[in-house]
């Protein structure tokens, strides 16, 4: 069919990343996924981005929950509680031994594109996905109460505190995983999935060297926003907070000249042909993994057609 490098972060991310997986095979297409989420906890490095793809990808995702392990237990966290440590960041029994594996590996000298390509080949997943950059990056929430931390901001505090900006800590020291650079020579099209613009999506496109390679290839984004809202995750209120319309036409807006083609889900069909670039009309929420696979589908039949054009 082709070669396609997918940009992916936390949960509708990866549910569009799993629609790819079951159309094209693994030589066909690389997931890029954000690590701006990434962050230092208990001695840890958690990856919750590149955690939430590899359990998706791997079929041990909790589906309930929208994140985590699947047949998950709890003793560690009530342990820790009991001993007055912080338990904010939910760590499972099953999910820790990815987390100390990986911090392991790290201190042993293993980038994180190693660490995370071993950890896909023991789980048994056939595609391929890499970090954006083997450098650690950490993104930064600008709110009324201050700068804070993602997971702070995301988990902690719930989302309370008021957006006013996001930074990307590292971001000048970053360069793309060195599969990124290798797969973009000879790409036929990328897919933005419908992760959220500001902290999933921006930390990858900021990556010194990553936008720019972009731009030489056709690249659709499909839209975290349907009808004015976020299909998951603060992306709305993030957007009211910084005063722009909660609406998929900024998101379009957002992404720029970066965007040859963006996808609405049918609550926008009015948008349709009003953007200034090329769209394509259908359902974009995923509620089965039939519509996984169906909104994957057109979205690389987009592509063809913006290719042809």
């Amino acid at each position: 069919m082709g070669r396609y490098l997918a940009i992916t972060g936390g949960v509708g991310g990866a549910k569009l990343a799993l629609g790819l997986a079951h159309v094209l095979a693994p030589e066909e297409v690389l997931f890029v996924v954000n690590t701006g989420d990434d962050f230092e906890h208990l001695g840890l490095t958690i990856c919750p981005d590149l955690d939430t793809l590899t359990y998706t990808l791997a079929d041990l995702s909790n589906k309930e929950l929208g994140w985590g392990r699947a047949d998950e237990s709890w003793n560690f966290l009530g342990t820790l509680s009991a001993l007055g440590g912080e338990v904010w960041f939910r760590l499972g029994d099953r999910d820790l031994a990815l987390h100390i594996q990986r911090t392991q590996r790290l201190k042993q000298g293993a980038t994180l594109s190693e660490v995370t390509a071993e950890t896909g080949t023991h789980l048994g997943i056939l595609h391929r996905f890499v970090p954006m950059s083997d450098s650690p990056v950490r993104t930064v929430v600008e709110t009324t109460d201050g700068p804070l931390a993602f997971q702070h901001y995301f988990v902690r505090d719930r989302c309370a505190p008021r957006v006013t900006g996001f930074r990307f800590a590292g971001i000048e020291h970053a360069r793309p995983a060195p599969a990124i650079l290798e797969w973009l020579r000879d790409c036929d099209g990328v897919i933005i999935c419908p992760s959220n613009p500001f902290v999933s999506v921006d930390p990858v496109l900021a990556v010194p060297g990553m936008r720019e390679a972009l731009l030489k290839l056709p690249v659709v984004a499909v839209s975290p926003i349907v009808g004015g809202t976020a299909i998951k995750g603060p992306t709305a209120k993030m957007m009211a907070e910084l005063k722009v319309p909660a609406t998929a036409a900024q998101v379009a807006s957002h992404y720029g000249d970066l965007l040859d083609g963006f996808i609405l889900d049918q609550a926008d069909a009015a948008l349709h042909g009003c953007l200034g670039l090329p769209t394509v009309v259908t359902q974009s929420v995923m509620l089965t993994l039939q519509d996984r696979i169906d909104l994957a589908r057109v979205a690389l039949r987009f592509l063809d057609d913006l290719k042809s054009r």
